[in-house]
């Protein structure tokens, strides 16, 4: 295992944290995609999950937000400043959306025919306290709500770059700006951490150079940012830690410098022995980014078809 771990002790869990993730395994029948997985993630840190095709991430990411209950370990979560520590096994996914998680996903899930605007006040909409009932009378506080709604809304798009494009139908947007859009409506339910999975998945390079600025302005802003991404230039420039993970076990954490020169990291992305990756790693100029991103993009692509492995394991 990777020297770039380092033991979780009493210390670390006293400090303020979003996720504590304590030793979860998942399985599926014969197939166990997380196991023994132990991380912490700091308030205010741009945490990024790693890992080759079918490592785990995306069961991490399930397990953290309800989607799948592990088997065995805890999860805790405190998603905004002043909140005790709360266990998520068990619970639904709008009740940890409420404990301050939110989520995109790999495939964009906004609603088509629905407006920019008015996808993301269904976002907003999900910490109001109006219903169907008190829309069609018409209460006096129902139309402050909507219209305290419409004005977040507006507020949100602008945050992510998408004034201009509030009234037009979200299947209308270029990719990217879908992907930004599937973020304001993630923003809108007023997380105190966001995870993205895979946020620059087909995007070009402009719009993962905006991604970036906009995760490190959330990140500014007071939101904690959870990562799974294959672009390795875009993590190693926005991530304060790494967490990599191989075939469903945490084979490393560290600094973005420490996880580009672990032979363990390369290896686990060539599929050779750590030996043959120090070999690799010494034969380059600036070998660490080089062989990772190169294998990166050629080994991992969360992408989900029904024939990949992270679709089927993770």
């Amino acid at each position: 295992m990777s020297t770039a771990i380092s033991s979780t002790t009493s210390t670390e869990r006293d400090h303020d944290l979003v996720f504590d993730v304590r030793a979860i395994t998942l399985r599926f029948g014969g197939v166990t995609s997380l196991d023994d997985v132990t991380l912490q993630m700091r308030r205010g840190e741009i945490l990024a999950i790693i890992g080759p095709n079918g490592a785990g991430k995306t069961s991490l990411f399930n397990s953290l937000t309800g989607v799948y209950t592990p088997q065995e370990g805890e999860i805790l979560v405190a998603a905004r400043v002043g909140d005790q520590p709360r266990s998520v096994l068990g619970k639904k996914t709008h009740i940890i959306n409420h404990l301050g998680v939110a989520r995109t996903f790999q495939n964009i899930r906004l609603f088509p025919a629905l407006t920019a605007l008015e996808n993301v006040k269904v976002g907003v909409e999900t910490r109001q306290k109006s219903g169907p009932i008190s829309a069609m009378l018409g209460l006096p506080w129902q139309r402050r709500e909507e219209r305290e709604s419409t004005q977040t809304a507006y507020a949100l798009l602008d945050r992510v770059g998408l004034a201009g494009r509030a009234n037009e139908l979200a299947g209308s947007l270029a990719y990217g700006e879908q992907r930004r859009l599937e973020i304001a409506r993630a923003l809108a339910t007023d997380p105190g951490v966001i995870l993205l999975d895979e946020p620059a998945a087909g995007t070009n390079p402009m719009e993962k150079r905006e991604l970036a600025a906009l995760i490190e302005q959330i990140n500014a802003e007071g939101v904690s940012v959870l990562l799974i991404e294959h672009d390795m230039k875009l993590v190693m420039s926005v991530a304060h830690r790494i967490v990599v993970l191989n075939f469903g076990k945490r084979i490393a954490e560290g600094s973005p410098e420490q996880i580009q020169r672990d032979p363990a990291v390369v290896a686990a992305y060539l599929g050779t022995s750590e030996e043959e990756a120090e070999q690799e790693l010494e034969s380059h100029d600036q070998p660490e980014l080089h062989v990772i991103d190169t294998s990166g993009m050629a080994l991992g692509s969360d992408a989900a078809g029904p024939g990949s492995s992270e679709g089927s394991r993770s």
